[in-house]
């Protein structure tokens, strides 16, 4: 089911267009008929004749539909909106990023109960996508797709293996690491502690992701799947493996498990702006108001 402000716009845009509809084909003619007999009476024949005067509620919802309407079809089928919330996708995604997510990029689906009608695309591994949260369906997650379905994914000492499908024969591929290169340390600081920068090649994605110096996710926090070890995951049909690139900063599927195809959001492809929100615990501003603006980090997203 969609969420709260889609099904909010599909009322309101089918509300205001049945009340111009309606309008139009009933009380309308009546009131130019009126209008008619009235000037008649009065033996005018002028073609300045004044129009009836349109009530209230119509006038407003002739005015409003067209911008409910095209705002209801940008965000449903097209792009919508979305603000990086948390740190788990950094150093690609920061607080503050503000993203359009390409709604169309897995498919089209209906705004109300988010059913497929036309098939547009796949998700590719390196992907960085929104979905709704398995676990709570009314909250958008935004994560980066590692596994594809079938692939078998392990994630062992911060280092991620891809066994990817194979249906057989000779030529499938076995379980190979991720290429990793180290690209800094000290550029992002979490707890005091200067994080581990690395360039990471999933696919044909180069991109980089963060790494805790000193914090280790201990396998024994992670979900397990019937029928493997702690760290190993095989993805089944239709759904996918996700991880932040924040690697030792995100809850993703290694904790609760795959985002199924019908959770699917869109395709986060570009920052069109990007706020800062870095102020003293003794600034009379609300948290809300931002510091600054970061023109450096529009464009499109890695």
């Amino acid at each position: 089911m969609a969420n709260y402000f889609s099904l909010l716009l599909v009322f309101l845009t089918v509300a205001t267009g049945l009340i111009w509809l309606v309008d139009s084909l009933v009380f309308a003619p009546k009131r130019k008929a009126r209008m008619a007999q009235t000037a008649a009476a009065a033996g005018s024949s002028s073609a300045m004749d004044p129009q009836p005067e349109l009530p209230y509620l119509v006038d407003t919802s002739q005015q409003i539909f067209p911008v409910i309407a095209f705002v209801l079809v940008l965000r449903s089928f097209i792009y919508e909106p979305f603000q990086i919330p948390s740190g788990s996708m950094m150093p690609t995604l920061l607080v503050g990023d503000f993203i359009l997510v390409e709604k169309f990029a897995y498919g089209i689906k209906d705004p109300v109960f988010r059913e497929k009608l036309v098939e547009t695309g796949e998700p590719e591994r390196g992907d960085v996508v929104v979905f709704k949260y398995p676990e709570e369906p009314n909250i958008d997650y935004i994560k980066r797709v590692v596994g594809l379905p079938g692939d078998t994914v392990v994630y062992r000492n911060k280092q991620v293996y891809i066994k990817p499908k194979c249906d057989g024969g000779s030529d499938c591929q076995g379980l190979t690491k991720v290429p990793l290169e180290f690209v800094s340390r000290g550029d992002f600081v979490q707890e005091m502690a200067p994080l581990m920068r690395y360039s990471e090649q999933l696919g044909d994605v180069e991109h980089d992701i963060l790494r805790h110096p000193t914090r280790d996710i201990s396998a024994a926090n992670f979900w397990t799947q019937p029928g493997t070890r702690s760290n190993e995951w095989i993805v089944p049909e239709g759904q996918y493996f996700v991880l932040g690139d924040n690697r030792d900063n995100s809850r993703d599927s290694r904790f609760w498990g795959f985002v199924p195809d019908d959770n699917l959001v869109g395709k986060a492809v570009a920052i069109w702006i990007s706020f800062e929100f870095e102020r003293g615990p003794d600034s009379a501003l609300p948290s809300w108001i931002p510091t600054g603006v970061r023109f450096n980090r529009v464009g499109g997203i890695d």
